[in-house]
């Protein structure tokens, strides 16, 4: 039988210079700065969430109505949705993003007011795209009830 050979945990594990990103190039506590990127919202008939991303699609902030301290059907609302808007954009700024692309998803009730809110809070919206799934025929429906 051969000899196994273990792993000295002690040194650190090599890694290769070019797989470092530039996220661990920065000082600690120190933001990126990211000056366009995207805001996906999704209106759904409960809640409202917005996430604001990068280009590449890294999440950099994301709020809730529910996170926001609305419970039950005021989640929905319109005024909720302005509401989230201007939250999220306090607590992204000091990564420095000033133009969007809006995706929004869902059919609920803060679709244009948190598009409209966008543009209230100081973020350029330079285009919306709708990405609410639709169907294409679906699941197969329940068997008819007998009575």
């Amino acid at each position: 039988m051969g000899q196994q050979r273990v792993k000295d945990m002690t040194q650190p594990a090599e890694t290769g210079g070019e797989n470092i990103s530039n996220q661990s190039k920065l000082k600690k506590g120190a933001k990126r700065q990211v000056t366009t990127g995207r805001a996906y919202v999704k209106a759904t008939y409960n809640n409202t969430v917005v996430t604001f991303t990068d280009n590449l699609g890294n999440a950099l902030v994301q709020a809730s109505a529910g996170s926001s301290g609305f419970r039950g059907p005021k989640k929905s609302t319109p005024y909720a949705a302005g509401v989230i808007i201007a939250q999220a954009a306090n607590k992204v700024r000091p990564y420095g993003l000033k133009e969007v692309n809006v995706f929004v998803r869902g059919v609920g009730g803060g679709r244009e007011a948190a598009i409209r809110a966008l543009n209230t809070n100081g973020i350029n919206v330079l285009s919306i795209k709708d990405i609410t799934p639709i169907p294409h025929n679906g699941c197969r429906p329940a068997k008819p009830r007998r009575v």
